[in-house]
């Protein structure tokens, strides 16, 4: 009976010592970084700053790994189906709760994924063409509310952040526009300098330039305060359209099942590099704002409710694939 208990002591020993073994040892070899976007884009820019600074942090290389191709949708399912090691990791937006499911044949759903941390948000901001003789967001509403299915708006694409800011925007108004998806965020926004679409929701890196051109009139930030992503350029919140706030956001991912430790380490180390002044700075003059998180789980419950939000929008609107 002794030598039973002994024996029993020994392998609790055992299995304790390898979990501690195992959470100092992570990670002992490269790991991946998913994301699913073309080289070069805002989205893979965010992946390699992060990157870098992670595998400072962590000591170990981060490799990323581009996966582009039906709305980020592929880089999802193949986290879905990697090891839950850390070792292959994604860059992951709001689409996961929701609209993936809801725009495209995928087989994972939100609990085939571990939420890490919150990484960026970013603000769209709402341009206009400027030959229209619009200078306010009121003679935006007016015009729109008077004239419906007479404006139109462009797009990176159905489902993108960017198609469902305008149509909670066309919700907050009571008006009604008609979408014209783009390829792309770029050509999205030279359809507005070029006038053949009237309006737009874009990225700060995006849209900035073209208005300092003046090729596009900026009108507003989707965002419920002013933002440094975009100095001077008011709120929509601010103009007759309280409560308005739409942000664009990644977040760091990891299969379902990651374990505790971790899921905890890798979080604990996002947020270090994140509140890094030089990190923050090289974030910001691209557009997006570093945003870690108090922890994962506050992150699972925010990006839910987000996710959320966004899906019931579409689906009021009746958003398909076109």
């Amino acid at each position: 009976m002794q030598t039973k208990y002994l024996l029993g002591g020994l392998a609790l020993a055992f299995a304790v010592s390898s979990s501690n073994a195992h959470a100092g040892a992570y990670p002992d070899r490269p790991i991946r970084l998913l994301v699913g976007y073309s080289p070069a884009g805002a989205a893979d820019t965010i992946g390699r700053f992060v990157a870098d600074a992670l595998s400072k942090e962590l000591g170990q290389s981060i490799i990323v790994e581009n996966r582009p191709g039906a709305g980020s949708t592929l880089a999802s399912a193949e986290l879905a189906r990697a090891p839950a090691d850390g070792y292959t990791l994604s860059l992951g937006t709001g689409t996961i709760y929701g609209m993936d499911q809801y725009l495209y044949k995928v087989s994972y759903t939100p609990s085939d994924l571990t939420p890490i941390m919150r990484l960026t948000i970013s603000p769209l901001l709402l341009a206009v063409n400027k030959n229209l003789g619009i200078n306010s967001v009121d003679d935006l509403i007016a015009k729109v509310k008077a004239n419906p299915d007479k404006f139109n708006y462009s797009s990176s694409g159905v489902g993108g952040s960017p198609h469902m800011a305008a149509l909670i925007f066309q919700d907050a108004i009571g008006g009604h526009m008609v979408h014209v998806p783009y390829k792309g965020g770029s050509p999205a926004l030279q359809a507005v300098a070029a006038g053949e679409v009237d309006l737009s929701f874009g990225t700060a890196p995006s849209v900035l330039p073209m208005a300092q051109a003046d090729k596009v009139k900026v009108l507003a930030v989707s965002t419920l305060a002013a933002s440094e992503a975009a100095p001077g350029v008011p709120p929509l919140a601010e103009q007759g359209l309280p409560g308005f706030d739409f942000t664009f956001w990644f977040g760091l991912f990891g299969p379902a099942g990651l374990p505790a430790d971790v899921q905890a380490k890798l979080a604990k180390a996002t947020q270090t590099v994140l509140n890094d002044p030089s990190l923050k700075e090289k974030l910001l003059v691209t557009g997006n704002i570093a945003a870690p998180m108090e922890s994962s789980q506050a992150f699972e419950n925010w990006a839910k409710q987000n996710g959320d939000f966004v899906l019931q929008r579409a689906k009021k609107a009746k958003v398909k694939m076109e």
